[in-house]
């Protein structure tokens, strides 16, 4: 990338963030809000996922089968089914069937991937959305900024500046109330004229043909109730084998995307319906009336053959991913989006039906900070697919050199990688040079020309600090030093595994974990292991990732096969070992380390329910605490361990409840999204700055944050290890 087009991104999310971030920010937290309370009414939660995920594998696994027994549904109730190969096949159809004829649809992210507004419109017929928010961005014409929430980006005066203008009501409209009705009554006549509905569909039973519509106000059933033929638009991978099936994903689907325990309206549609139609004012008879399945594939069978892809089929729509994003949050889908989809599952989609070039605009906005994960309905990986199409993107780009570039990095990376990619993909190595060289080479990175040329050439922004080298490792510290725990008098044996940034940057709560281990009778050996490949799978370079991974499991191996436990410090790379690793070893190293690995204030807790003696640690006198937990550390459900022995030994603890620091490892020190960083950041500023945590000393568990809340506070956080130091 460019430095221009750095310059370019950047002044893009610096618009947005002004312009729509506040909107963005204000709604996403009331759906998070909502959607936890609503889960955690759930007793079967984790179940309902399960099985919902277990139906839509079987779905996209029996795709062509449900087809075929859809449209013989469909068929034999007097309705059509057409198959679409793509977007200009589908609106081919869809302007043979509506022929010029008005139209009035209800909200279809399906529709918006086609673009079948334009190609209506452009036969002749007006096409009007009835849904509130798509209305909005259709008088707006602007593009949705969110999968459900479409217009989340416009306040309320902002939608009555525009109706106003646009509509010159008698009396100008000011109040939610004012717009909603002026909107419905202008709308109702539209519906009543039109002649031609068109829906999406949540979900098609291919049993059936029965369509199931989730909304929130009703529109639907209008658009399909009072006009003469209705026109049903979906991706093939909405269907599902039958109704019975539809079940799980009706208790999922509105927790998950707006936190309401179910959305206001859940209707079922067995077409073509005979219900009574509008003419003019008067109700006529239903029995004439049309129904056209258009059934989309637009890249939808490709990427049901690609593995990596595959998951984004599993897709309910629901938008958890992004309302969870802190990202997403603070910018929404009109940076955090392609061409049509919007948040974290947006790559997935994106590359599938509009290709790499439209994910690559915004994949990068994607940190792998894994909290959307817990939060989809059907448990897709949401980012391993986007680090997959980073890496694809990677791959797709030829640099002049490459055939040097390739020959002299350390990586496993073709030479077309963007040079920033590179530099934070191969981390460890610039971390042991850097070491290496200390103190000289942190004298000269701060200098002016150096951090100049970083920013000029790489993107490293010059307003962020860079770490300074310890020059003496943690390996090296721990060879010299040796372990003071005898085997005969250890309660346990430990690999402490040491991460890059504990191992060459902060020592110091390496040799904190090594003390503190020590005095609850644990021998602890500090294996030269390498880092987990986290900081080259944050920048796609997968191959890299999986060559570092299974050089960690070489270095630490011996330790599982002697029994020992793997205890992990920084806990992305626990979730390296927990997670991404399922993908990076042979299953059998992933399961033994999976195991044996544990985050480091998780085992202090086990070791201290087992019987350590909680005393020889230093008490914490009421010290007042406000921790954050690292974002995969609370994707893993890992934070409770840390509060619990801080409070048992004293400390009084208060917690913050932000999605992420913003930090989000290299993500903070690139230029182009420095700005979102900071943002993101201030949120979690916000809650540490307040009269009750203002005084009290900030701790958090990760490197990022840590890096985060030292720029951004006057007070220097530590990580919770520090606190429990013997020394």
């Amino acid at each position: 990338m460019s430095a221009d087009t750095r310059r370019q991104k950047a002044e893009r999310i610096r618009h947005l963030l002004d312009t729509e971030g506040d909107a963005v920010h204000e709604n996403t937290q009331v759906f998070n809000e909502g959607r936890y309370e609503s889960t955690a009414n759930l007793d079967d939660y984790d179940e309902l996922k399960n099985e919902a995920r277990a139906i839509k594998e079987d779905a996209i696994e029996r795709l062509p089968e449900l087809i075929d027994q859809v449209t013989e549904a469909v068929e034999a109730n007097g309705g059509s089914v057409y198959v679409a190969d793509d977007a200009a096949d589908a609106n081919r159809y869809m302007e043979e069937v509506v022929d010029g004829r008005d139209v009035v649809k209800s909200k279809s992210m399906t529709s918006e991937e086609i673009e079948v507004n334009e190609s209506l419109e452009a036969r002749g017929g007006d096409v009007w959305e009835t849904d509130l928010a798509e209305f909005v961005l259709q008088v707006a014409d602007e593009a949705p900024s969110h999968i459900v929430a479409p217009a989340i980006h416009k306040s309320r005066e902002e939608i009555a500046t525009l109706f106003n203008e646009v509509f010159d009501p008698e009396e100008p409209l000011e109040t939610a109330e004012e717009l909603t009705r002026f909107a419905r009554e202008y709308l109702g006549e539209k519906i009543l004229d039109a002649e031609v509905g068109m829906t999406g569909a949540n979900f098609v039973t291919a049993d059936t043909g029965t369509l199931a519509l989730v909304t929130s106000e009703g529109n639907a059933r209008k658009c399909v109730q009072a006009t003469d033929t209705h026109v049903a638009v979906a991706g093939v991978e909405k269907l599902v084998p039958s109704v019975e099936d539809l079940q799980p994903f009706v208790e999922l689907i509105g927790r998950s995307g707006t936190g309401q325990d179910i959305t206001s309206y859940v209707s079922l549609f067995t077409p073509p319906s005979d219900s009574p139609t509008f003419g003019g004012n008067e109700l006529e008879s239903g029995d004439d009336r049309e129904f056209h399945l258009v059934l989309i594939d637009n890249g939808r069978m490709e990427m049901r053959e690609d593995d990596q892809l595959r998951e984004t089929l599993y897709c309910i729509r629901c938008s958890a991913c992004a309302n969870s994003c802190a990202n997403f949050q603070h910018v929404g889908g009109h940076a955090f989006g392609g061409e049509t989809y919007s948040g974290g599952i947006a790559t997935g989609w994106e590359a599938g039906v509009h290709g790499e070039d439209s994910a690559a605009e915004f994949n990068d906005l994607c940190t792998g900070c894994s909290r959307c994960v817990n939060q989809c309905p059907v448990n897709i990986d949401i980012p391993w697919i986007n680090t997959v199409v980073r890496d694809r993107i990677n791959r797709g780009k030829d640099g002049d050199l490459d055939f040097l570039v390739e020959g002299l990095t350390p990586d496993e990376e073709p030479g077309g990688v963007d040079l920033q990619k590179r530099l934070f993909g191969n981390f460890d190595t610039l971390a042991k040079l850097g070491s290496a060289f200390a103190p000289l080479s942190n004298w000269a990175a701060r200098t002016g020309p150096a951090r100049s040329l970083l920013e000029r050439t790489l993107g490293v922004d010059s307003r962020r600090e860079l770490p300074e080298f310890e020059r003496e490792s943690l390996v090296e510290w721990f060879e010299k030093r040796g372990p003071r725990v005898g085997r005969d008098e250890a309660r346990r044996q430990v690999a402490l595994y040491p991460d890059a940034y504990t191992n060459y940057v902060r020592t110091e709560r390496g040799k904190a974990a090594v003390r503190v281990l020590e005095a609850l009778d644990i021998r602890v050996d500090v294996p030269p292991a390498g880092e987990s490949g986290r900081a080259p799978l944050s920048q796609g370079m997968v191959s890299t990732a999986q060559s570092n991974a299974n050089a960690v499991y070489d270095a630490i191996a011996p330790a599982i096969a002697a029994g020992h436990d793997v205890v992990v410090i920084e806990p992305s790379d626990l979730a390296m070992f927990h997670r991404e690793y399922e993908r990076l070893l042979p299953e059998d190293d992933y399961a033994a380390l999976q195991e044996h690995s544990y985050e480091l204030m998780e085992y202090v807790y086990g070791l201290l329910e087992n019987g350590a003696d909680i005393d020889v640690l230093p008490g914490g006198g009421d010290e007042r605490i406000a921790y954050h937990s690292h974002c995969q550390q609370r994707t893993l459900d890992l934070e409770p361990y840390t509060v619990a022995v801080l409070e048992d030994c004293g400390f009084d603890v208060t917690t913050s409840d932000v999605e992420c620091c913003g930090m989000a490892g290299s993500f903070g020190y690139k230029s182009e999204y420095y700005e979102l960083s900071v943002d993101v950041g201030e949120t979690l500023v916000d809650q540490f700055t307040t009269e009750d945590t203002a005084d009290r000393t900030v701790v958090a568990s990760g490197t990022s944050c840590l890096e985060q809340l030292d720029a951004l506070l006057t007070r220097r956080p530590a990580h919770p290890v520090r606190l429990l130091d013997t020394q």
